[in-house]
């Protein structure tokens, strides 16, 4: 057996040292905190059964092949078998069979960018219930859980999503927000992002001046001990760093021992303008038991909506809450069905400015 130790200033980053030095196969044998030239650091104690034998040179075909292998096959057969189904129902799905006001929020919607799959459900629900509202029809594919925290049952909410998307201005915004409505609230924002400092200096700064607690989480013993103090706060917010390409959240929250975490919601945070095929991407890589809800930010900066009903449709997720502007009081929303619908439909954002 071949044992190697590996130390970096994150979990997330020693546990990249792992499986770039003895692949996925590595066996983790530790995960601690130690100091290092004064700092905390994580530590990571990883083993392999076999040395693997060195590759031979590979070709660009041999490149090719282990890149189309390397993705999920059935993500991509399921993807082609919706495009033929989809191209099989188009021709069927005459608008003008549908009244004039079914018709036109049909097409509206293809205009903001809804997906024909939703469009296609939408137009089988009407001719089905020509006598029913479109929002009825479509209410179905969205919902709403607006995110209070006495609409929770749990104490930590971790927010998570790609980086850029607003991870770290979102719990900001909610913990201020819930700390002008209830003063006596006990909160502790916590980031496990210790890589990158802008961000970890900025969610430190707003604790200080709010009177939060702040910790930070660099190994799977921080979020232990955080656990063992979880009682003396009504609520613990949590910023998860942006994953790596080849990690998914399910793996990251074994690493830190949250799997187990049975008092922890998770929340998607996402921009409106992401493609069809990131958001397709997104969903799988966030894939987990605990992930309960979409948060939407930098709702100004949209030109089209249409990915709200889409992440709806595709993930089943409600939407908990809607984000907008620059700064960071104010600027948050518990979302509601009628506050998504005036988005989508009337382009309005939460605070009533109409997006042009």
């Amino acid at each position: 057996m071949r044992m190697k130790t590996f130390r970096a200033a994150t979990a997330t980053q020693a546990f990249a040292k792992v499986k770039a030095d003895l692949g996925r196969d590595a066996v983790i044998l530790s995960n601690t905190t130690v100091e290092e030239d004064g700092r905390k650091c994580c530590e990571v104690v990883a083993a392999i059964d076999s040395i693997p034998e060195p590759a031979t040179q590979a070709t660009k075909e041999d490149f090719l092949e282990g890149a189309l292998s390397g993705s999920t096959g059935w993500q991509r057969e399921w993807s082609q078998i919706k495009g033929h189904i989809l191209a099989l129902m188009k021709p069927q799905m005459d608008l003008n069979k549908l009244y004039p006001k079914h018709r036109i929020a049909l097409e509206y919607l293809e205009r903001e960018d809804v997906g024909e799959h939703v469009i296609m459900q939408a137009y089988c629900g009407l001719t089905q219930n020509p006598d029913s509202s479109v929002l009825s029809v479509l209410n179905k594919f969205a919902a709403a859980r607006p995110l209070e925290s006495e609409r929770w049952d749990t104490r930590f909410h971790a927010f998570a999503g790609p980086n850029g998307a607003g991870k770290t201005s979102t719990l900001i915004r909610f913990a201020l927000r819930e700390g002008r409505r209830n003063p006596r609230s006990r909160i502790c924002v916590a980031t496990a992002d210790s890589s990158r400092g802008k961000g970890r200096l900025e969610l430190r700064h707003y604790a200080e001046l709010s009177g939060f607690d702040y910790m930070e989480i660099v190994t799977r013993d921080d979020f232990a001990s955080l656990r063992k103090k979880a009682h003396r706060y009504d609520l613990v917010l949590l910023d998860i760093p942006g994953l790596s390409a080849r990690t998914n959240l399910e793996e990251w929250l074994a690493l830190y021992g949250m799997t187990q975490a049975e008092d922890m919601a998770i929340h998607l945070v996402l921009n409106p303008y992401y493609s069809a095929g990131q958001l397709d991407r997104f969903i799988e890589k966030y894939k987990s038991p605990r992930l309960a809800s979409v948060i939407w930010t930098k709702l100004d900066e949209a030109c089209t909506f249409g990915a709200i009903m889409n992440m709806a449709f595709a993930s089943g997720l409600p939407v908990s809450a809607l984000s907008f502007g620059s700064g960071l009081k104010n600027s948050i929303k518990p979302a509601t069905k009628e506050m998504i619908w005036r988005l989508i439909f009337m382009r309005k954002l939460p605070n009533g400015e109409i997006q042009p």
